[in-house]
């Protein structure tokens, strides 16, 4: 029985490296970081946007992106992010629709991504593809606001919460398991949602489920490692100079960028194991 599952497995990883490398994951990593570099800062004006509309400050939401985001990194969003905000303040309600529909393009790279993942060409209407885009951006945005305040404000919450049930027995460990599972349960319901809307094909609610849990995983240990690495091995600003914060940002941001396509292409493969190997695989085999 195990090696039947060692054998699947073998198999399974066979495959999704072969998927890997003739989709181009890397360079479509690539272009993907590039476009998700250009909406970075629009998304976070938009949380900033949506953080104005409850209790929850800046310098908190900063505090738990450190926990993920380079030092190196983070210092140089909190710099930009401080003049972008001081510069429009004022605008950032009446233009919200604007920076979503910039920060938007990220999602629209990642629709790309995942076409070429299924094999599939683009199809559907220009304003079809927007919206899934946009609507996507703003759940995003709502669920990271919702995930923020079950971190920020989790131990508040319970509180209440154990006082409305009356101090049941057991509860603060309850609760303390669901203050860090939920967000994480979120992410991946997020992740599980985009890679089933977003294809130019229909699957499965369950078939994006897979991909979506390896996202999950595979993006916190890799921000963590990553962080890990450049704040304790990595010294960019020597090869980079003042440019070094930029640099750390883009290679995560790139890391990123692979994880997600790789959690599509993750689904893709084991779709192909119900249909029969893509006819790359099978030319790639036959020589």
């Amino acid at each position: 029985m195990i090696g039947k599952y060692a054998m699947y497995a073998l198999d399974f990883g066979y495959r999704l490296y072969v998927r890997i490398r003739d989709d181009e994951v890397t360079g479509i990593g690539a272009q993907l970081a590039y476009y998700l570099l250009l909406s970075f800062f629009p998304f976070l004006i938009f949380l900033v946007t949506l953080i104005g509309y409850i209790n929850l400050s800046i310098d908190q939401m900063m505090n738990l992106a450190r926990e993920v985001v380079p030092a190196a990194a983070m210092e140089t969003v909190e710099s930009i992010l401080s003049e972008v905000v001081q510069g429009s303040g004022a605008l950032l309600s009446i233009g919200m629709i604007a920076t979503l529909w910039t920060a938007s393009r990220g999602i629209n790279a990642v629709i790309r991504g995942l076409n070429k993942a299924y094999d599939v060409e683009e199809n559907r209407k220009f304003w079809q593809v927007r919206l899934v885009s946009l609507l996507s951006t703003l759940v995003l945005g709502v669920v990271l606001i919702v995930s923020l305040l079950l971190l920020v404000l989790g131990s508040w919450i319970g509180s209440q919460v154990k006082i409305l049930l009356d101090n049941p027995s057991g509860f603060d460990r309850i609760w303390g398991l669901l203050q860090y599972s939920i967000p994480l349960i979120v992410l991946i319901a997020v992740f599980t949602a985009l890679y089933w809307i977003a294809p130019n094909r229909k699957i499965r609610l369950r078939e994006a489920v897979p991909g979506a849990i390896f996202a999950t995983i595979g993006w916190i240990l890799t921000s963590l490692l990553f962080s890990f690495y450049v704040n304790n091995f990595g010294n960019f600003s020597r090869t980079y100079g003042s440019l070094g914060g930029i640099i750390i940002l883009l290679t995560w941001l790139y890391l990123s960028s692979i994880i997600i396509i790789v959690g599509g292409e993750v689904n893709a493969t084991l779709r192909e194991g119900k249909s029969g190997p893509r006819k790359s695989q099978q030319a790639s085999e036959g020589t």
